[in-house]
């Protein structure tokens, strides 16, 4: 069972300049609670992912799942600040878009769903979004990536995602430890999801967690994990099942990631034979670390591999010098969430119904008036009914 203070280093002789740093996030909230800095309202249905914390809690495959869950039903926008991107003001993502233009995470989901979404990046937030919602026939929900501290949007749906291995409740203001802001931040959120849990998190450890979270009666807390699917060439087609990769293979894990763990974790017992080449988040690959990748990878026996995740392909297939033999051996990974406990239809009837009732023009404002035109029907001819019988 996870206990208080795994996986938690607090570098305790930095403690008083994350004092100062709380009171200047405290200050900010306030002039937001009090109105001197005011959040947007907008009549479209927004929904935010994100966190309090520096470094990965799984954002994007969260996104996508919200993705996956609403795009047969809706018109879907996906819009994030474009993290490292060397462009200005409101993009809107196209075919020639590149992680510079918009940055790694927008063109891995407009890689993945084509022209069933619209990805769009802008620092200003409420900028995007009116540039997004200026057709009244146009988009219907929004998805907000990264946006939890923007408190310029009021989003209709707030998610805060917390990290299974750095839990915020145990964690520190930056920068002692890895806190953007006081843990009463959470607060702010409407659903809580506990993120990259193991699978097999036991009743208990649920049960523990929930009371340590302490939450308010109107917040929902959700659990979920990570899983993979097949992996598909980098510089090529197709794709290929993790159950194919024998026992014997030695593969580089290539990662510019927060959190590369725990993709060593969940890949170990099927691959034995790891190296790690880690690199910092959202990392810009140089030409010496394009010959460190040819050199780590020459040196490691066959049969072997490259496996790295869909966001660093994003950045690894724009790159200059990759040795032959790596390009042919390099597969990204992959991943999506399942939702633990059963709680994925719980989810799902929370985030559709929110859609539903808040929606302009889609299907599902559509299923909403046709509901609504049903029940009037049906209390129409009760009320014949009752009145025949009267007469």
């Amino acid at each position: 069972m996870r206990v208080e203070g795994d996986f938690i280093k607090i570098n305790e002789w930095l403690l008083p300049l994350s004092w100062l740093y709380g009171l200047g996030v405290k200050f900010r909230n306030m002039l937001f609670e009090i109105g001197i800095l005011r959040s947007e309202s907008f009549d479209v249905p927004v929904i935010s992912v994100g966190n309090i914390t520096v470094g990965g809690t799984g954002k994007t495959p969260h996104v996508e799942y919200l993705i996956e869950l609403l795009k047969d039903k809706a018109k879907v926008a996906v819009l994030s600040r474009g993290y490292k991107r060397r462009t200005r003001g409101f993009v809107i993502a196209d075919d020639n878009a590149t992680a510079k233009t918009i940055g790694d995470e927008p063109l891995q989901m407009k890689r993945k769903y084509g022209d069933d979404i619209t990805v769009a990046v802008d620092r200003k937030r409420c900028h995007g979004i009116r540039q997004l919602t200026s057709d009244e026939d146009g988009i219907d929900v929004i998805l907000l990536d990264d946006a939890f501290q923007h408190r310029y949007v009021k989003p209709g749906v707030n998610i805060l995602l917390v990290d299974y291995h750095r839990l915020i409740i145990y964690d520190k203001l930056l920068p002692a430890g890895r806190l953007r802001e006081p843990l009463s931040g959470k607060n702010r959120a409407d659903i809580v999801i506990v993120t990259k849990c193991p699978h097999d998190l036991k009743p208990m450890e649920y049960r523990v967690i929930t009371k340590a979270m302490n939450l308010y009666p109107f917040q929902r807390l959700f659990f979920t994990c990570l899983e993979y699917r097949n992996i598909t060439p980098v510089f090529g087609r197709g794709e290929q099942s993790l159950d194919s990769i024998g026992k014997d293979c030695h593969i580089l894990l290539l990662t510019g990631i927060a959190s590369p763990q725990q993709m060593i974790e969940d890949l170990s017992p099927r691959c034995p034979h790891i190296t790690p080449l880690t690199f910092g988040d959202h990392h810009t690959f140089t030409s010496s670390d394009v010959a460190r990748i040819n050199n780590e990878f020459a040196a490691l026996p066959h049969p072997k591999m490259i496996i790295t995740t869909e966001k660093d392909a994003t950045r690894l297939i724009a790159v200059e010098g990759l040795s032959e033999e790596a390009r042919g051996a390099m597969f990204a990974l992959p991943v999506k969430i399942r939702f633990m406990l059963g709680q994925e239809e719980s989810f799902n009837e929370k985030i559709i119904g929110y859609v539903r009732k808040n929606s302009r023009n889609s299907i599902l404002a559509k299923a909403k008036d046709d509901n609504k035109s049903r029940n009037g029907n049906n209390l129409r001819d009760r009320s014949r009914t009752i009145s025949f019988r009267n007469n």
